[in-house]
C-alpha cells in the first residue's frame, strides 16, 4: 500500500514525509512518538511539584494581553476546589479571544515554580483522553493531523509489519507480538501496555545490533603487518613539546603491539575531553609512516578536520610526514592534486570529513584508518573507509576515538567488534573547570562577571537549546533571540558571533574560525559547538536551560573551555536537580557517564540512523535490558538447539543494517 492511498496524504504531504525519511507505510508506523502526554491523571490547581500536569477548572477572569520587548503574553488564572493557578501563554495573542471568564477548561502544560510563584506555562487545551502520543514536529503536519494519519496507518499494521522474531524465541524471552507492540507504542491502553510494547521494540533493536556486531567482529581479518623498531615510540614522544602522560604512553604501546600483528587492528581509544587522544593518534600515524604505509583520519566536521590537519602540520611534518586536507570545501584543482598524490603514495597522511570515503578517492598503500568522535559515525561508514585500502584479503588497521565516556561494561557490549583502550588521566597543568548553577535572579551578576573577563581578553560561549523562537517551547531560550537581546542590552559593545547546526556550512565554519581567531568575544550558539572547536582562550561556558540536556552532553559542552592553563567556568541556567548537582560536583567524565546511565538508561547513547526500520528510536532501554539481551545473544551463539533461531535473526540483522543508509552509531 502506498502512502498516497491513506486519507489526507496528497503529493505535497507525501513529499514532506519523504524528506523526513518516511517512504512507505512501514516507515510511517516505525515513526514512533518521542513522548506521551498523560491526559488521564488530573492534578489539583494547588499542585506544588513542578513538571507537566493536567488541570481542570474554571477561568476566573478574562485573560489579559501584554507586550514587553516584542514578546506577547496572555495571562489568566484557573481555579478548582483546591485553589487558584496562574496561567501564561507566550506569543499566542489569539488566546484572549478563545478563552472567556467562567469557562470550564482542561489544560495540559508545564508547571513552573520560581521564588514560590506557581505558573502553568503555554498549556494546551486537553480534549483527548488517556495517553496522547507526541511525534517529532513536521512542517505541514499539525499534531492532530499526524495522529489521525497514524491511526489510519495502523489499520494495515498486520500486512506491512509481519512478525520478525521466531515464535519460540519470542515466547521464551517474554516478548509480545510485533503488531501489538507497534499499536501500543503509538496509542497505549495503559502504562503497563506501553511498557510491554517498548520492551519488545527495544529488545529487538539491541538484539539486531549485537548480532550484527558479533558477525562483523567474530573473527580477526588479515591485515598489513607493520615493521618498526621499539625505539620508534620513544622517538615520537621525544619530538613533542610536552611530556605525555603514562596513560598516553600505554595506549600507544597497545596500538603498536596491534600494528605488528598480521591481523587487522580494530581498537577504540576512549578518553575524557582533553586527555590527549589526538597525540596518540598522531603517534599511530608516525608508526604507519615509519613502516611505509599511508594513514587516513576522518572527522565529523570540517572545522575539526582542519584543526587536526593544522596540528599535524606542526607535529608530523617536522618528522617528514607529508600531510594533506580533503573536505567537501576543497577546491576542484587542489582536490585533483591531492587524489593524485594519494594514489601515487606521495601523501603519507590525509585528514578530512566524509569526503575521504568518496568513490573517486583511491589510496596507494593505505595501512591505517582513524575515525575521530566515533559516536558521530556508524559501523558502515568506518567500514567504507577501511575498504578503501583493501588489497586482496588484507585490510588496513582501524583506530576509532571517542570523547564520550562510556562505562567499560557498556562499551564492551556495544563495541563487540573493537578492543578498547582508555586514556584515564589528563595532561599536567589542566585546571578543573568550575561549574555553578545560576538562578534566574542572578543573571545580571553573571553577565557582569562575563563583561569583566572579556575586558581581560578572555572569550566565552553561550549555548541555547533552540535556534529560533518556538510557540510550543516559549520557556526555552533560542540562540537568535538571545543574540539580538544581548547585542542590544547586556552585552552591547561586545563583539558577538552567532552560529547553529543548520546554518550554511561555509558561514558556520567562518564564524567558528573567526571565534577561534579572536574576532568575536562571545559566541552564541546551539550545541553545534559540542564537538571540534578548540579555543584555549575561551574560559567561560554559559548553558541556557541546562536541564534539557543529558549529563554526557553537558560534559561535552563544558569540555570546550578549560583547554588551556587559565581558570575556566561553566554556568548553568536551570533549577537545581539531582542530575545537575552531580554535574557540578565532578569533572570526571566516567563518573558522569555512569550517573547518566543510572538516571536515564543507555537509550540516548545507542542510536540507529536509518529511515523506517525497527528501532527508529529507543523508547525503552536500561542496563538490565542491555545485559539481558547480551546474555541472550551469547546463549544463542553457544546453544546448538537454538542455531535455527540464530540464523533467522542473523539474516534479518544483515538485511536491516546493510540496507542503504542504515548505519549503527553511538549518539
Amino acid at each position: 500500500m502506498e502512502l498516497t492511498e491513506l486519507d489526507g496524504i496528497g503529493p505535497v504531504r507525501a513529499e514532506t514525509l519523504r524528506a523526513m525519511g518516511i517512504f512507505s507505510l512501514r516507515d510511517l508506523l516505525y515513526t514512533l512518538p518521542v513522548r506521551y502526554e498523560d491526559h488521564s491523571t488530573l492534578s489539583p490547581c494547588a499542585a506544588k511539584t513542578a513538571g507537566m500536569i493536567l488541570v481542570s477548572g474554571r477561568i476566573t477572569a478574562s485573560p489579559k494581553l501584554s507586550v514587553f520587548h516584542g514578546l506577547k503574553k496572555v495571562t489568566a488564572a484557573i481555579e478548582d476546589e483546591t485553589g487558584k493557578l496562574s496561567v501564561v501563554w507566550y506569543n499566542m495573542p489569539w488566546i484572549v479571544n478563545d478563552v472567556q471568564a467562567g469557562q470550564q477548561l482542561r489544560l495540559y502544560g508545564r508547571l513552573s515554580i520560581k521564588n514560590g510563584r506557581r505558573i502553568l506555562q503555554n498549556p494546551k487545551f486537553a480534549q483527548d483522553e488517556g495517553f496522547v502520543p507526541v511525534y517529532r514536529s513536521m512542517k505541514g503536519f499539525p499534531a492532530k493531523s499526524f495522529r489521525k494519519l497514524i491511526r489510519s496507518a495502523l489499520d494495515n499494521v498486520d500486512d506491512c509489519c509481519p512478525e520478525t522474531l521466531p515464535d519460540s524465541f519470542r515466547i521464551r524471552n517474554h516478548l509480545c507480538e510485533l503488531n501489538y507492540a507497534i499499536r501500543q507504542a503509538h496509542f497505549p491502553d495503559s502504562q503497563e501496555a506501553l511498557k510491554i510494547a517498548r520492551r519488545r521494540l527495544a529488545f529487538e533493536q539491541i538484539l539486531l545490533y549485537l548480532v550484527y556486531v558479533s558477525i562483523n567482529g567474530s573473527e580477526k581479518k588479515p591485515g598489513f603487518q607493520f615493521m618498526f623498531s621499539d625505539e620508534k615510540e620513544n622517538e615520537y614522544w621525544h619530538s613533542l613539546s610536552f611530556e605525555p602522560t603514562s596513560a598516553q604512553r600505554k595506549v600507544l604501546t597497545d596500538i603498536a603491539d596491534d600494528l605488528r600483528k598480521d591481523t587487522a587492528m580494530s581498537r577504540m581509544v576512549q578518553g575524557d575531553v582533553g586527555c590527549g587522544k589526538t597525540a596518540v593518534a598522531f603517534g599511530a600515524i608516525w608508526l604507519a609512516a615509519s613502516s611505509g604505509y599511508q594513514s587516513s583520519m576522518m572527522a565529523p566536521t570540517e572545522i575539526l578536520a582542519s584543526q587536526h590537519y593544522d596540528n599535524a602540520r606542526k607535529t608530523l611534518e617536522p618528522l617528514g610526514i607529508r600531510c594533506r586536507l580533503l573536505t567537501g570545501s576543497t577546491r576542484a584543482k587542489e582536490r585533483k592534486t591531492i587524489l593524485k598524490e594519494l594514489q601515487e603514495g606521495q601523501c603519507d597522511a590525509v585528514f578530512g570529513t566524509h569526503a575521504l570515503i568518496s568513490k573517486d578517492v583511491q589510496y596507494g598503500k593505505l595501512g591505517l584508518v582513524i575515525t575521530d568522535e566515533q559516536h558521530r559515525f556508524g559501523v558502515n561508514q568506518r567500514s567504507n573507509l577501511q575498504n578503501k585500502g583493501k588489497a586482496t584479503d588484507h585490510l588496513p588497521h582501524v583506530l576509532v576515538m571517542s570523547a564520550t565516556p562510556i562505562p567499560r561494561t557498556l562499551a564492551l557490549i556495544l563495541y563487540g567488534d573493537l578492543d578498547i583502550s582508555v586514556i584515564s588521566e589528563l595532561p599536567k597543568g589542566r585546571i578543573p573547570v568550575k561549574t555553578r548553577l545560576v538562578p534566574e535572579h542572578k543573571r545580571e551578576d553573571m553577565y557582569e562577571f562575563l563583561r569583566r573577563e572579556i575586558r581581560k581578553g578572555k572569550q566565552a560561549y553561550i549555548v541555547c537549546p533552540l535556534v529560533d523562537e518556538d510557540d510550543e517551547k516559549q520557556e526555552l531560550q533560542s540562540a537568535k533571540a538571545l543574540y539580538e537581546s544581548l547585542k542590544e542590552n547586556e552585552l552591547n559593545g561586545i563583539r558577538l558571533g552567532l552560529t547553529w547546526g543548520s546554518q550554511k556550512a561555509a558561514e558556520k565554519d567562518r564564524t567558528l574560525n573567526d571565534f577561534v581567531q579572536g574576532k568575536y568575544d562571545v559566541l552564541v550558539s546551539t550545541t553545534v559547538i559540542e564537538v571540534g572547536v578548540n579555543n584555549p582562550n575561551a574560559t567561560i561556558m554559559i548553558i541556557e536551560n541546562a536541564e534539557r540536556y543529558g549529563l554526557s552532553q553537558l560534559h561535552q559542552l563544558r569540555g570546550r573551555v578549560g583547554r588551556g592553563s587559565m581558570e575556566s567556568w561553566c554556568f548553568l541556567f536551570a533549577e537545581p536537580s539531582e542530575k545537575l548537582q552531580v554535574f557540578c560536583s565532578t569533572n570526571d567524565g566516567f563518573v558522569i557517564a555512569q550517573k547518566d546511565l543510572e538516571i536515564r538508561g543507555p537509550g540516548d547513547l545507542i542510536g540507529t540512523r536509518q529511515s523506517g526500520e525497527p528501532g527508529n528510536q529507543f523508547l525503552y532501554a536500561d542496563m538490565h535490558l542491555l545485559d539481558e539481551v547480551s546474555r541472550c545473544v551469547h546463549m544463542l551463539s553457544h546453544n546448538p538447539s537454538q542455531m535455527d533461531e540464530l540464523n533467522i535473526i542473523r539474516s534479518y540483522a544483515v538485511r536491516y543494517f546493510n540496507a542503504e543508509g542504515h548505519t549503527i552509531a553511538l549518539n
